[in-house]
């Protein structure tokens, strides 16, 4: 397993990763596990989903309305 170097930033603690790990863009989600930090590139981890909401997003050319029926049968007996 690689080590990174920590250093102090300000006030702040950073990782100087090596060159095979570097990651692209200017932000990244982070998250405390069990066993450590995890970085994932926020970039690549939204775009994607954002990309395929426009896209079937635009499929749609009218508002869609759902009607409601009331309450099932086996819900009002309680």
């Amino acid at each position: 397993m690689q080590t990174a170097a920590l250093f102090k930033d300000g006030g702040s603690q950073a990782v100087r990763l090596p060159k095979e790990f570097r990651i692209e863009g200017t932000e990244v989600f982070i998250r405390k596990t069990a066993e450590g930090v995890l970085l994932i590139p926020k970039e690549e981890y939204i775009a994607p989903i954002w990309q395929e909401w426009m896209e079937n997003l635009a499929r749609f050319d009218e508002p869609i309305t759902i009607e409601h029926g009331g309450i099932p049968d086996e819900c009002e007996s309680r």
